[in-house]
Formats: C-alpha cells, structure tokens, sequence
C-alpha cells in the first residue's frame, strides 16, 4: 500500500515546503478501511467502501503500539480485526487507511490485497500485526 490520496498528497507537500500544519495532525486514531474497488488518489474513505451488514471501520492508535515505522515504511503493530460479517456480502480488494470512523475520510494510503477477500455472513476480515504495510518510493 503506497500511494496517497490526492489531499494528503498536497498536505505533505504544504508541511514540508510552506510549514503548514497537517489538517490530521491533532487526531490519535486513523482508521483502516476495506473496498470492493480502488478508492483512487481523488476519492474518500466512502469511494467503493464495503457494505456488508455489520461491517465497520477499525480504529488504530497514531502511536508506536499502533504502527511500528522503520525504513522508509509503517506497518501494524498488532492485529487490525474487522467486525464479522451478520448479513451481505462483498468481495474486498483494497484497503485504505484514513481519518474519520465514518463519513467521506480524507485517505492517507490506499492500496490494493495481494488477493482478493470474499466476505459473507460468518466472515471476520483481519490483518495480523505486520501485513498492512505502507512504503515511500
């Protein structure tokens, strides 16, 4: 998972070049998504988000016991666990991590699973701590 949305794009650059403060800086939790398709660099947290019954955002702590950043990338700390499916059903194949529990978030980082993931009643998606990786190029 390695690109960035559109807005968090512009963000970075207005922080590094104009010390502008990052509109996400005050916020303790960013919060993982899952996606039927790609969000894309112009969408939000809502472009394409899943929608079987139950299905909710996972918040994780801006903290080292929420991401451990090494290298150039960030991954999970510990497991990101989603609740189980009760009714629906989708097929996941991107997941993005951004910053509201609902509504249209600005995305951070979108990318696509290495493979696709059905998800109908009785299904719980997760991630163990390490699989949700982001990287600068």
């Amino acid at each position: 998972m390695s690109a960035k949305g559109n807005q968090t794009e512009t963000d970075v650059l207005a922080k590094l070049f104009n010390n502008t403060a990052l509109p996400f800086d005050a916020i303790t939790n960013i919060f993982v998504s899952l996606h039927t398709a790609s969000p894309g660099e112009a969408g939000t947290q809502l472009t394409s988000e899943a929608t079987y019954t139950s299905y909710a955002r996972v918040s994780v702590a801006r903290s080292a016991g929420g991401w451990t950043v090494s290298a150039g990338t960030a991954q999970n700390a510990a497991l990101v666990q989603f609740p189980v499916c009760s009714g629906g059903s989708n097929t996941i194949t991107h997941i993005a991590i951004g910053t509201v529990t609902s509504g249209a978030g600005q995305i951070l980082y979108y990318g696509a699973l290495s493979a696709s993931l059905g998800v109908s009643t009785g299904i719980q998606p997760q991630f163990n701590a390490g699989t949700l990786v982001t990287e600068e190029n």
